[in-house]
Protein backbone atom coordinates (compact mmCIF):
# COMPACT_ATOMS: atom_id res chain seq x y z
CA UNK A 1 0.00 0.00 0.00
CA UNK A 2 1.43 3.59 -0.40
CA UNK A 3 2.52 5.46 2.25
CA UNK A 4 0.18 8.62 2.09
CA UNK A 5 1.67 10.12 4.95
CA UNK A 6 6.03 11.22 4.68
CA UNK A 7 8.49 14.38 3.89
CA UNK A 8 11.31 14.52 1.47
CA UNK A 9 13.82 17.46 2.93
CA UNK A 10 17.54 15.56 2.36
CA UNK A 11 17.72 15.13 6.01
CA UNK A 12 17.22 11.93 7.82
CA UNK A 13 16.03 13.46 11.30
CA UNK A 14 13.09 14.52 9.52
CA UNK A 15 12.48 11.82 6.59
CA UNK A 16 12.96 8.85 8.62
CA UNK A 17 11.00 9.80 11.62
CA UNK A 18 7.56 8.95 9.85
CA UNK A 19 8.89 5.59 9.27
CA UNK A 20 10.26 4.47 12.07
CA UNK A 21 7.37 5.67 14.19
CA UNK A 22 5.50 3.55 11.58
CA UNK A 23 7.08 0.45 12.53
CA UNK A 24 7.01 0.94 16.55
CA UNK A 25 3.51 1.54 16.13
CA UNK A 26 2.80 -1.64 13.67
CA UNK A 27 4.02 -3.84 16.81
CA UNK A 28 1.45 -2.37 18.94
CA UNK A 29 -1.38 -3.31 18.01
CA UNK A 30 -3.69 -5.98 19.59
CA UNK A 31 -6.68 -8.29 17.84
CA UNK A 32 -9.29 -9.42 19.63
CA UNK A 33 -12.75 -11.60 19.23
CA UNK A 34 -15.22 -10.52 21.40
CA UNK A 35 -19.33 -11.60 21.36
CA UNK A 36 -18.05 -12.79 18.01
CA UNK A 37 -17.27 -9.25 16.69
CA UNK A 38 -13.43 -8.17 15.65
CA UNK A 39 -11.79 -5.43 17.59
CA UNK A 40 -8.55 -3.92 16.71
CA UNK A 41 -6.67 -1.15 18.89
CA UNK A 42 -3.42 0.21 20.33
CA UNK A 43 -2.39 -1.12 23.85
CA UNK A 44 -0.03 0.23 26.33
CA UNK A 45 3.33 -0.34 26.57
CA UNK A 46 3.19 -2.15 29.64
CA UNK A 47 0.03 -4.18 29.81
CA UNK A 48 -1.60 -6.50 27.21
CA UNK A 49 -4.77 -4.68 26.94
CA UNK A 50 -6.81 -2.12 25.31
CA UNK A 51 -6.44 1.20 27.37
CA UNK A 52 -8.45 4.36 26.37
CA UNK A 53 -6.29 7.13 27.17
CA UNK A 54 -3.24 4.38 25.52
CA UNK A 55 -5.19 3.94 21.89
CA UNK A 56 -6.92 7.45 22.15
CA UNK A 57 -3.21 9.34 22.09
CA UNK A 58 -1.46 6.28 19.89
CA UNK A 59 -4.44 7.10 17.25
CA UNK A 60 -3.01 10.66 16.92
CA UNK A 61 -0.42 9.22 15.10
CA UNK A 62 -1.91 5.83 14.03
CA UNK A 63 -4.68 7.44 12.14
CA UNK A 64 -2.06 8.07 9.06
CA UNK A 65 -1.56 4.45 8.86
CA UNK A 66 -4.91 2.17 10.56
CA UNK A 67 -7.38 0.59 8.49
CA UNK A 68 -9.78 0.30 11.18
CA UNK A 69 -9.58 3.40 13.56
CA UNK A 70 -13.53 2.60 15.09
CA UNK A 71 -14.02 -0.61 16.57
CA UNK A 72 -12.26 0.01 19.56
CA UNK A 73 -13.99 3.38 19.90
CA UNK A 74 -17.58 1.40 19.51
CA UNK A 75 -16.81 -1.12 22.20
CA UNK A 76 -16.09 1.02 24.38
CA UNK A 77 -19.28 2.44 24.05
CA UNK A 78 -21.32 -0.42 23.47
CA UNK A 79 -19.72 -1.55 26.87
CA UNK A 80 -20.49 1.97 28.49
CA UNK A 81 -22.79 2.03 32.05
CA UNK A 82 -26.17 3.22 32.13
CA UNK A 83 -24.62 6.54 34.21
CA UNK A 84 -22.62 7.62 31.42
CA UNK A 85 -19.33 5.80 32.52
CA UNK A 86 -16.30 4.33 30.21
CA UNK A 87 -14.19 1.53 31.24
CA UNK A 88 -10.13 2.54 31.17
CA UNK A 89 -9.35 -0.67 29.78
CA UNK A 90 -10.11 -4.08 28.07
CA UNK A 91 -7.99 -7.46 27.58
CA UNK A 92 -8.68 -11.02 26.87
CA UNK A 93 -5.39 -12.15 27.95
CA UNK A 94 -3.87 -12.03 30.94
CA UNK A 95 -2.31 -9.69 32.57
CA UNK A 96 -0.10 -10.82 35.60
CA UNK A 97 1.61 -13.69 34.19
CA UNK A 98 2.65 -16.36 35.56
CA UNK A 99 0.11 -15.79 38.46
CA UNK A 100 -2.84 -14.94 36.19
CA UNK A 101 -3.50 -17.29 33.31
CA UNK A 102 -7.18 -17.00 32.75
CA UNK A 103 -7.78 -16.33 29.08
CA UNK A 104 -11.54 -14.16 29.96
CA UNK A 105 -12.54 -11.39 28.52
CA UNK A 106 -11.59 -8.32 31.23
CA UNK A 107 -13.32 -5.23 31.74
CA UNK A 108 -11.97 -2.62 34.27
CA UNK A 109 -12.39 0.85 35.62
CA UNK A 110 -9.83 2.38 37.68
CA UNK A 111 -11.98 3.74 40.39
CA UNK A 112 -9.70 7.52 41.25
CA UNK A 113 -9.83 7.56 37.34
CA UNK A 114 -11.07 10.95 36.44
CA UNK A 115 -9.83 11.88 32.77
CA UNK A 116 -11.57 8.42 31.05
CA UNK A 117 -14.72 9.83 29.50
CA UNK A 118 -13.14 12.78 27.61
CA UNK A 119 -9.91 10.66 26.23
CA UNK A 120 -13.33 8.38 25.03
CA UNK A 121 -14.62 11.95 22.58
CA UNK A 122 -10.73 12.26 21.56
CA UNK A 123 -10.88 9.13 20.46
CA UNK A 124 -13.86 9.57 18.60
CA UNK A 125 -13.13 12.48 17.11
CA UNK A 126 -10.28 11.07 16.16
CA UNK A 127 -11.81 8.06 13.95
CA UNK A 128 -14.35 10.12 13.03
CA UNK A 129 -11.87 12.67 11.57
CA UNK A 130 -9.75 9.82 9.33
CA UNK A 131 -12.70 7.70 7.68
CA UNK A 132 -15.15 10.72 7.49
CA UNK A 133 -17.76 8.49 8.50
CA UNK A 134 -20.69 10.87 9.53
CA UNK A 135 -23.34 8.18 10.50
CA UNK A 136 -20.64 6.60 12.25
CA UNK A 137 -19.92 9.21 14.43
CA UNK A 138 -23.69 10.30 14.65
CA UNK A 139 -24.46 6.93 16.34
CA UNK A 140 -22.27 7.57 18.98
CA UNK A 141 -23.28 11.31 20.03
CA UNK A 142 -25.56 9.61 22.40
CA UNK A 143 -22.55 7.75 24.37
CA UNK A 144 -20.47 10.80 24.10
CA UNK A 145 -22.89 13.32 25.62
CA UNK A 146 -23.98 10.53 28.09
CA UNK A 147 -20.16 10.50 29.21
CA UNK A 148 -20.24 14.28 29.78
CA UNK A 149 -23.11 14.77 32.11
CA UNK A 150 -21.54 11.53 34.21
CA UNK A 151 -18.40 13.52 34.24
CA UNK A 152 -19.96 16.79 35.25
CA UNK A 153 -22.58 15.41 38.11
CA UNK A 154 -20.86 12.24 39.64
CA UNK A 155 -19.93 13.00 43.24
CA UNK A 156 -16.71 10.97 42.18
CA UNK A 157 -16.14 13.14 39.17
CA UNK A 158 -17.31 16.85 40.12
CA UNK A 159 -16.73 19.45 42.48
CA UNK A 160 -19.91 21.44 42.80
CA UNK A 161 -18.58 24.31 44.65
CA UNK A 162 -15.35 24.83 42.26
CA UNK A 163 -17.59 23.71 39.12
CA UNK A 164 -14.63 21.59 37.72
CA UNK A 165 -13.63 18.35 37.49
CA UNK A 166 -11.91 16.86 40.59
CA UNK A 167 -10.00 13.67 41.32
CA UNK A 168 -8.27 11.40 44.07
CA UNK A 169 -4.61 12.98 44.92
CA UNK A 170 -3.02 10.92 42.10
CA UNK A 171 0.62 12.13 40.06
CA UNK A 172 -1.23 13.86 37.20
CA UNK A 173 -3.32 11.97 35.74
CA UNK A 174 -1.95 8.40 36.49
CA UNK A 175 -4.05 5.84 38.05
CA UNK A 176 -2.77 5.63 42.03
CA UNK A 177 -3.62 7.72 44.52
CA UNK A 178 -1.46 9.23 47.41
CA UNK A 179 -3.37 7.68 50.80
CA UNK A 180 -0.54 9.14 53.70
CA UNK A 181 0.65 5.22 54.62
CA UNK A 182 -3.57 4.28 55.33
CA UNK A 183 -2.97 1.62 52.26
CA UNK A 184 -0.22 -1.21 51.64
CA UNK A 185 0.73 -0.59 48.10
CA UNK A 186 -0.65 0.92 44.80
CA UNK A 187 -4.39 2.92 45.81
CA UNK A 188 -6.59 2.60 42.69
CA UNK A 189 -9.81 2.79 44.85
CA UNK A 190 -11.64 5.66 46.34
CA UNK A 191 -12.58 5.53 50.16
CA UNK A 192 -13.29 7.51 53.15
CA UNK A 193 -9.09 8.41 53.08
CA UNK A 194 -9.48 10.02 50.14
CA UNK A 195 -7.61 13.29 49.06
CA UNK A 196 -9.40 14.69 46.64
CA UNK A 197 -8.60 17.58 44.42
CA UNK A 198 -8.37 19.65 41.28
CA UNK A 199 -6.03 18.64 38.50
CA UNK A 200 -5.47 21.14 35.89
CA UNK A 201 -4.97 17.89 33.23
CA UNK A 202 -7.94 16.56 33.58
CA UNK A 203 -10.06 19.49 32.89
CA UNK A 204 -7.95 20.92 29.98
CA UNK A 205 -9.07 17.34 28.39
CA UNK A 206 -12.58 18.02 29.12
CA UNK A 207 -12.59 21.74 27.59
CA UNK A 208 -11.30 19.95 24.89
CA UNK A 209 -13.69 17.27 24.61
CA UNK A 210 -16.61 19.93 24.70
CA UNK A 211 -15.11 21.66 22.00
CA UNK A 212 -14.73 18.34 19.66
CA UNK A 213 -18.09 17.05 20.57
CA UNK A 214 -20.07 20.48 19.31
CA UNK A 215 -18.38 20.13 16.17
CA UNK A 216 -19.83 16.59 15.45
CA UNK A 217 -22.84 17.96 16.79
CA UNK A 218 -22.84 20.65 14.28
CA UNK A 219 -21.74 18.43 11.37
CA UNK A 220 -24.76 16.54 12.82
CA UNK A 221 -27.13 19.29 12.58
CA UNK A 222 -27.37 19.87 16.22
CA UNK A 223 -26.44 23.49 15.91
CA UNK A 224 -28.21 24.08 20.01
CA UNK A 225 -26.40 21.32 21.84
CA UNK A 226 -23.16 22.60 19.83
CA UNK A 227 -23.87 25.94 21.25
CA UNK A 228 -24.72 24.44 24.53
CA UNK A 229 -21.00 22.67 24.91
CA UNK A 230 -19.14 25.44 23.75
CA UNK A 231 -20.62 27.78 26.39
CA UNK A 232 -20.33 24.99 28.68
CA UNK A 233 -16.22 24.49 27.53
CA UNK A 234 -15.56 28.44 27.84
CA UNK A 235 -17.12 28.46 31.21
CA UNK A 236 -14.94 25.53 32.13
CA UNK A 237 -11.71 27.24 31.05
CA UNK A 238 -12.31 30.46 32.56
CA UNK A 239 -12.23 28.54 35.88
CA UNK A 240 -9.91 26.16 35.50
CA UNK A 241 -7.18 29.02 35.08
CA UNK A 242 -8.87 30.76 37.91
CA UNK A 243 -7.99 27.96 40.62
CA UNK A 244 -4.97 26.09 38.71
CA UNK A 245 -2.82 28.80 37.28
CA UNK A 246 -0.11 29.88 39.74
CA UNK A 247 1.01 32.69 37.57
CA UNK A 248 3.67 30.65 36.21
CA UNK A 249 2.54 27.31 35.53
CA UNK A 250 -0.60 25.32 36.09
CA UNK A 251 -0.81 24.02 39.98
CA UNK A 252 -0.05 19.81 40.00
CA UNK A 253 -2.68 20.20 42.90
CA UNK A 254 -5.27 21.72 44.40
CA UNK A 255 -6.35 20.49 47.14
CA UNK A 256 -9.55 19.94 48.97
CA UNK A 257 -8.03 18.06 51.71
CA UNK A 258 -5.12 19.57 54.13
CA UNK A 259 -2.44 16.95 53.29
CA UNK A 260 0.96 17.82 52.78
CA UNK A 261 3.70 15.67 51.61
CA UNK A 262 7.17 16.18 53.47
CA UNK A 263 10.62 16.04 51.55
CA UNK A 264 9.32 17.68 48.59
CA UNK A 265 7.56 21.58 47.63
CA UNK A 266 4.70 20.55 46.20
CA UNK A 267 3.89 24.00 45.00
CA UNK A 268 7.12 24.16 42.49
CA UNK A 269 5.99 21.08 41.22
CA UNK A 270 5.36 20.95 37.36
CA UNK A 271 3.41 17.90 35.62
CA UNK A 272 3.27 17.09 32.32
CA UNK A 273 -0.03 18.02 31.36
CA UNK A 274 1.04 21.10 31.22
CA UNK A 275 2.39 21.23 27.82
CA UNK A 276 -1.04 19.22 27.22
CA UNK A 277 -2.78 22.44 28.18
CA UNK A 278 -1.45 24.14 25.69
CA UNK A 279 -1.81 22.21 22.67
CA UNK A 280 -5.63 21.45 24.48
CA UNK A 281 -6.27 25.18 24.01
CA UNK A 282 -7.06 26.38 27.77
CA UNK A 283 -3.59 28.31 27.93
CA UNK A 284 -3.43 32.34 26.43
CA UNK A 285 -0.44 32.39 24.19
CA UNK A 286 1.03 34.66 27.43
CA UNK A 287 0.16 31.69 29.73
CA UNK A 288 2.12 29.02 26.97
CA UNK A 289 4.82 31.20 26.73
CA UNK A 290 5.48 31.15 30.87
CA UNK A 291 5.05 27.24 31.41
CA UNK A 292 7.50 26.51 28.34
CA UNK A 293 10.29 29.17 29.56
CA UNK A 294 9.70 27.41 33.41
CA UNK A 295 11.09 23.56 31.06
CA UNK A 296 13.27 25.50 29.29
CA UNK A 297 14.80 26.51 32.67
CA UNK A 298 14.34 23.61 34.65
CA UNK A 299 16.19 21.99 31.89
CA UNK A 300 18.89 24.40 32.12
CA UNK A 301 19.94 22.66 35.03
CA UNK A 302 21.28 19.68 33.82
CA UNK A 303 19.71 17.11 36.15
CA UNK A 304 18.34 15.25 32.71
CA UNK A 305 19.20 14.38 28.99
CA UNK A 306 15.62 15.95 28.51
CA UNK A 307 12.95 18.41 29.95
CA UNK A 308 10.46 15.94 29.36
CA UNK A 309 9.32 14.86 33.04
CA UNK A 310 6.56 13.32 34.06
CA UNK A 311 6.66 15.69 36.92
CA UNK A 312 9.23 17.58 38.40
CA UNK A 313 10.55 17.99 41.55
CA UNK A 314 9.44 14.49 42.26
CA UNK A 315 7.68 12.64 45.37
CA UNK A 316 9.83 10.58 47.44
CA UNK A 317 10.57 7.71 46.94
CA UNK A 318 7.92 4.67 47.39
CA UNK A 319 5.45 7.34 49.17
CA UNK A 320 2.49 5.53 46.97
CA UNK A 321 3.00 1.99 48.35
CA UNK A 322 5.32 0.85 45.21
CA UNK A 323 9.08 1.01 46.09
CA UNK A 324 10.07 1.31 42.31
CA UNK A 325 8.02 4.49 42.04
CA UNK A 326 11.51 6.29 43.32
CA UNK A 327 12.09 9.42 42.07
CA UNK A 328 12.97 9.52 38.39
CA UNK A 329 11.22 6.43 37.43
CA UNK A 330 8.15 6.47 35.82
CA UNK A 331 5.45 8.39 36.55
CA UNK A 332 7.72 10.21 39.42
CA UNK A 333 9.90 12.02 37.32
CA UNK A 334 11.03 9.56 34.58
CA UNK A 335 11.73 11.53 31.28
CA UNK A 336 8.13 10.62 29.13
CA UNK A 337 8.78 11.04 24.98
CA UNK A 338 5.11 11.19 25.55
CA UNK A 339 5.44 14.99 27.37
CA UNK A 340 8.41 15.41 25.02
CA UNK A 341 5.80 15.42 21.79
CA UNK A 342 3.47 17.74 23.48
CA UNK A 343 6.27 20.10 24.35
CA UNK A 344 7.44 19.70 20.57
CA UNK A 345 4.42 21.14 18.92
CA UNK A 346 3.60 23.81 21.87
CA UNK A 347 7.16 25.25 21.23
CA UNK A 348 6.35 25.57 17.76
CA UNK A 349 3.64 27.24 17.47
CA UNK A 350 4.36 29.49 20.66
CA UNK A 351 8.00 31.33 19.08
CA UNK A 352 9.92 28.36 20.28
CA UNK A 353 10.64 27.43 17.15
CA UNK A 354 13.97 26.00 17.51
CA UNK A 355 13.66 24.40 20.88
CA UNK A 356 10.67 22.43 18.90
CA UNK A 357 12.97 21.54 15.89
CA UNK A 358 15.84 20.42 19.09
CA UNK A 359 13.13 18.44 20.83
CA UNK A 360 12.37 16.51 17.45
CA UNK A 361 15.65 15.70 16.71
CA UNK A 362 16.84 14.62 20.27
CA UNK A 363 13.73 12.29 20.25
CA UNK A 364 15.59 11.16 16.84
CA UNK A 365 18.33 10.31 17.80
CA UNK A 366 17.20 8.57 20.59
CA UNK A 367 15.33 5.91 18.86
CA UNK A 368 18.08 5.74 16.04
CA UNK A 369 20.67 3.94 18.27
CA UNK A 370 19.16 0.66 18.48
CA UNK A 371 15.22 1.55 17.02
CA UNK A 372 13.85 1.83 20.34
CA UNK A 373 11.88 3.88 21.90
CA UNK A 374 10.21 3.49 25.73
CA UNK A 375 7.48 4.89 27.72
CA UNK A 376 9.94 6.54 29.93
CA UNK A 377 13.65 6.51 30.72
CA UNK A 378 15.56 7.52 34.12
CA UNK A 379 16.75 11.12 33.67
CA UNK A 380 20.64 10.30 33.13
CA UNK A 381 19.04 8.15 29.69
CA UNK A 382 18.68 4.58 31.17
CA UNK A 383 15.67 2.98 29.69
CA UNK A 384 13.04 1.46 31.79
CA UNK A 385 13.41 -2.41 32.27
CA UNK A 386 11.14 -4.67 33.22
CA UNK A 387 13.36 -4.83 36.70
CA UNK A 388 12.75 -1.36 37.16
CA UNK A 389 9.19 -1.23 36.30
CA UNK A 390 6.21 -1.55 37.98
CA UNK A 391 4.44 -3.29 35.84
CA UNK A 392 5.27 -6.43 34.28
CA UNK A 393 5.86 -5.17 30.58
CA UNK A 394 8.20 -2.65 29.64
CA UNK A 395 8.13 -2.98 25.20
CA UNK A 396 10.55 -0.98 23.51
CA UNK A 397 7.97 0.09 20.76
CA UNK A 398 6.28 2.19 23.02
CA UNK A 399 3.54 3.62 20.76
CA UNK A 400 1.72 6.02 23.72
CA UNK A 401 5.66 8.53 23.19
CA UNK A 402 6.21 7.91 19.42
CA UNK A 403 2.92 9.08 18.67
CA UNK A 404 3.00 11.93 20.38
CA UNK A 405 6.09 12.64 18.82
CA UNK A 406 4.49 12.30 15.45
CA UNK A 407 1.68 14.10 16.06
CA UNK A 408 4.04 17.48 17.60
CA UNK A 409 6.02 16.68 14.20
CA UNK A 410 3.46 16.71 11.88
CA UNK A 411 1.43 19.30 13.28
CA UNK A 412 4.08 21.41 14.66
CA UNK A 413 7.03 21.33 11.85
CA UNK A 414 5.14 20.17 8.87
CA UNK A 415 2.66 22.43 10.12
CA UNK A 416 -0.90 20.41 8.70
CA UNK A 417 -3.49 20.62 11.25
CA UNK A 418 -6.94 19.05 10.18
CA UNK A 419 -9.61 20.64 11.71
CA UNK A 420 -12.83 18.46 11.01
CA UNK A 421 -12.41 15.32 8.88
CA UNK A 422 -10.77 14.57 5.88
CA UNK A 423 -8.42 17.57 5.45
CA UNK A 424 -11.90 19.73 4.35
CA UNK A 425 -10.65 22.51 6.97
CA UNK A 426 -6.93 22.80 7.86
CA UNK A 427 -4.75 25.28 9.48
CA UNK A 428 -1.14 24.71 7.17
CA UNK A 429 1.64 26.56 9.01
CA UNK A 430 4.82 24.66 7.70
CA UNK A 431 8.13 25.78 9.87
CA UNK A 432 10.95 24.63 7.60
CA UNK A 433 12.53 27.63 8.04
CA UNK A 434 13.29 26.71 11.58
CA UNK A 435 14.87 23.53 10.54
CA UNK A 436 17.53 25.08 7.91
CA UNK A 437 15.19 23.26 5.14
CA UNK A 438 14.92 25.50 1.76
CA UNK A 439 13.07 22.16 -0.26
CA UNK A 440 10.63 20.03 1.09
CA UNK A 441 7.76 17.86 0.09
CA UNK A 442 5.47 17.15 2.60
CA UNK A 443 1.85 14.89 2.48
CA UNK A 444 -0.33 13.48 5.09
CA UNK A 445 -3.15 11.03 4.48
CA UNK A 446 -5.68 8.70 6.25
CA UNK A 447 -4.90 5.33 4.58
CA UNK A 448 -8.04 4.30 5.96
CA UNK A 449 -10.30 6.91 3.79
CA UNK A 450 -7.48 7.44 1.19
CA UNK A 451 -7.78 11.30 1.92
CA UNK A 452 -4.38 13.43 1.46
CA UNK A 453 -2.95 16.55 1.61
CA UNK A 454 0.21 17.09 -0.36
CA UNK A 455 2.55 20.16 -0.92
CA UNK A 456 6.05 21.29 -1.76
CA UNK A 457 7.59 23.88 -0.26
CA UNK A 458 10.87 26.00 -1.71
CA UNK A 459 12.33 28.76 0.02
CA UNK A 460 14.48 31.49 -1.57
CA UNK A 461 16.27 34.78 -0.20
CA UNK A 462 13.26 37.13 -2.28
CA UNK A 463 10.30 34.32 -2.22
CA UNK A 464 8.63 31.45 -0.99
CA UNK A 465 6.80 28.82 -3.10
CA UNK A 466 4.12 26.81 -1.96
CA UNK A 467 2.33 24.19 -4.00
CA UNK A 468 -0.48 22.47 -2.43
CA UNK A 469 -2.83 19.51 -3.65
CA UNK A 470 -5.71 18.52 -2.11
CA UNK A 471 -9.84 18.07 -2.87
CA UNK A 472 -11.81 20.91 -1.56
CA UNK A 473 -9.67 21.85 1.34
CA UNK A 474 -10.24 25.26 3.19
CA UNK A 475 -6.65 26.58 4.50
CA UNK A 476 -6.01 29.08 7.48
CA UNK A 477 -2.10 29.55 6.38
CA UNK A 478 0.43 30.70 8.78
CA UNK A 479 3.66 30.37 7.33
CA UNK A 480 6.61 31.14 9.34
CA UNK A 481 8.74 33.18 7.26
CA UNK A 482 12.40 34.88 7.32
CA UNK A 483 13.12 36.86 10.38
CA UNK A 484 13.93 40.18 8.54
CA UNK A 485 11.47 39.43 5.49
CA UNK A 486 8.66 41.89 4.69
CA UNK A 487 5.96 40.34 2.40
CA UNK A 488 5.28 42.76 -1.11
CA UNK A 489 2.77 39.95 -2.74
CA UNK A 490 1.04 36.84 -2.43
CA UNK A 491 -0.51 35.40 -5.35
CA UNK A 492 -2.28 31.91 -5.92
CA UNK A 493 -3.32 30.97 -10.10
CA UNK A 494 -1.99 34.86 -10.64
CA UNK A 495 -3.87 36.32 -8.93
CA UNK A 496 -3.71 38.28 -5.60
CA UNK A 497 -4.68 37.76 -2.08
CA UNK A 498 -5.02 39.25 0.87
CA UNK A 499 -2.19 38.89 3.84
CA UNK A 500 -1.23 40.07 7.11
CA UNK A 501 2.36 39.76 8.81
CA UNK A 502 2.25 39.06 12.23
CA UNK A 503 4.57 37.66 15.30
CA UNK A 504 4.77 35.18 17.34
CA UNK A 505 7.59 36.36 20.28
CA UNK A 506 10.37 37.13 17.71
CA UNK A 507 9.21 34.73 14.88
CA UNK A 508 7.67 36.26 11.24
CA UNK A 509 4.62 35.05 9.89
CA UNK A 510 2.41 35.16 7.25
CA UNK A 511 -0.87 34.86 7.20
CA UNK A 512 -3.76 34.78 4.54
CA UNK A 513 -6.39 32.40 3.61
CA UNK A 514 -7.04 29.64 0.59
CA UNK A 515 -9.46 27.94 -0.66
CA UNK A 516 -7.94 24.60 -2.74
CA UNK A 517 -10.71 22.60 -5.34
CA UNK A 518 -7.91 20.69 -6.57
CA UNK A 519 -4.73 22.31 -6.27
CA UNK A 520 -3.13 25.70 -5.93
CA UNK A 521 0.23 27.43 -6.23
CA UNK A 522 1.16 30.45 -4.23
CA UNK A 523 3.93 32.80 -4.77
CA UNK A 524 5.12 34.25 -2.23
CA UNK A 525 7.58 37.90 -3.01
CA UNK A 526 9.85 39.75 -0.53
CA UNK A 527 10.49 43.22 -0.76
Amino acid sequence: MQNLTYTKTGKPEFDTLVPKIRAFLAKDTMDMLIDGEPIRGYRSPDTPAVWIRDHSDIMRGARFFEQDLTSAVTHFANTQARNGRIFDYFTVQPEKVPCEKENWTKYVRVPVEADVEYRFIKAAFLAWQATGDDLWMSSLIPSMEKALNYAFTHPWRWDPERQLVKRAYTIDSWDFAYTAGSHDWLQFQIDDNTFWGIMHGDNSGFYEACLLLAKMLKRDKQSEKAAHWTRFAQKLKKRMNEVCWNGTFYTHFVKQNPVKIEGVDEASQLSFSNPMNVNRGVASHEQAVSLLNEYLKRNADGNAFAEWYSITPAFPDGIFGEEKIVAGAYSNGGIMPLVGGELARAYLEHGFESQGVATLKKYHDLISKNNETYLWYFPDGTASSIETSSSPDATPTDGWGSSSMLHGFVEGLVGVQDQQSLWEDIVLSPRWHAAGVAEAEASVGYECSGAQFQYTYQESNDSISLSVASKNSRCKCHLMIPESAKVASVQSQGQSIEFEQSKVQQSNYLDFKLAVADGADIQIKFK
